[in-house]
């Protein structure tokens, strides 16, 4: 370009790698900003109860093998994310009886982390076929045994 040079570097040159002690300060950083994410996707605060929905059809409760057989499903593959407390699956009453949370899956662990990582590897998972849906529920009104909210 006629008697001018132009000089091309790389936009790293001269920078430096992160010390090992500030590894530690941006994985704290990650970490928050992925809760925070996922805070605004959900649109609640994270719990220790993930309710799965779109995962069991009432009929596939009616039967009590087959509740049995769902349920220690849940726990085996769901226990992988962290301690998991409990596995509630609201079934149909014994009579046709209408019951709040048909339908849904109740999973309880024993503390947040927990749950936050069991929330973000289920939602859009697939269990026979259908498509799960993932989110945090209420710690009151599970322990009020209100799965319909």
């Amino acid at each position: 370009m006629g008697d001018k040079t132009l000089t091309v570097r790389r936009a790293n040159q001269g920078s430096t790698q992160p010390r090992p002690e500030h590894e530690n300060v941006l994985l704290q950083a990650q970490q928050r900003l992925a809760i925070e994410e996922l805070v605004l996707q959900v649109g609640s605060l994270p719990t220790k109860i993930v309710c799965l929905t779109q995962v069991v059809s009432p009929d596939d409760l009616k039967d009590d093998e087959e509740y049995e057989e769902i349920l220690d499903d849940m726990k085996g593959e769901c226990g992988k994310y962290g301690n998991l407390v409990n596995v509630v699956i609201p079934r149909p009453g014994p009579h046709g009886e209408v019951v709040h949370g048909i339908g849904r899956v109740f999973l309880e662990y024993d503390n947040i982390n927990g749950a936050v990582k069991a929330r973000l590897r289920l939602h859009g998972r697939k269990f026979d076929g259908n498509q799960a849906a993932a989110v945090f529920y209420p710690e009151n009104m599970y322990a009020k045994g209100e799965y319909g909210g």
